[in-house]
């Protein structure tokens, strides 16, 4: 099938796709983008699309693809999140009072600014939210470096903050 083909089919099946897409998002703005991405994947890869085959079923198995590695994404995100506030909000509850609590943010802010920078920029934006490669891209490093630095921040911090309960 040549690319003016393949462009051509694709540009047909535009409102039977975003059909599919509004049924799966259940909001016009996220299946615009779920649209968009799964045309996207769809130029991307078809060189693998085989002539025979079922193009709007081979579209369909691309965006549902695309909108279930989005929704598991989406639910580790938020199971992070709901730990992250677990963890925070079991350590302060066992501080004894606010005082206590005081300090011991203090002595954890202490340890996180006493990482090199190379460490801490990383360390504090991944908390912040970041991912890998929004940090990289910031930082101008490639992503496997960041989470090498990441995870030796997170070394040093433990072994700073070992007597830390």
């Amino acid at each position: 099938m040549s690319t003016i083909e393949f462009n051509h089919l694709l540009a047909t099946n535009h409102q039977y796709l975003k059909g599919f897409a509004y049924n799966f998002t259940r909001n016009p703005d996220d299946a615009d983008d779920l649209l968009q991405d799964t045309c996207l994947k769809a130029l991307r890869y078809k060189h693998l699309f085989a002539d025979g085959t079922n193009f709007n079923g081979w579209l369909y198995t691309i965006m549902r693809n695309i909108f279930l590695n989005s929704c598991k994404k989406q639910q580790l995100v938020r199971n992070y999140i709901a730990s992250e506030t677990n963890k925070s909000t079991d350590w302060r509850s066992m501080s004894a009072n606010n005082v206590y609590s005081q300090f011991d943010q203090k002595e954890i802010d202490s340890a996180i600014d006493s990482l090199k920078e190379d460490m801490r920029v990383p360390f504090r934006m991944m908390h912040e939210g970041y991912q890998y490669d929004e940090v990289a891209s910031h930082l101008n490093i490639p992503t496997g470096t960041v989470k090498s630095r990441i995870f030796n921040a997170r070394n040093k911090l433990a072994q700073a903050l070992k007597d830390f309960n």
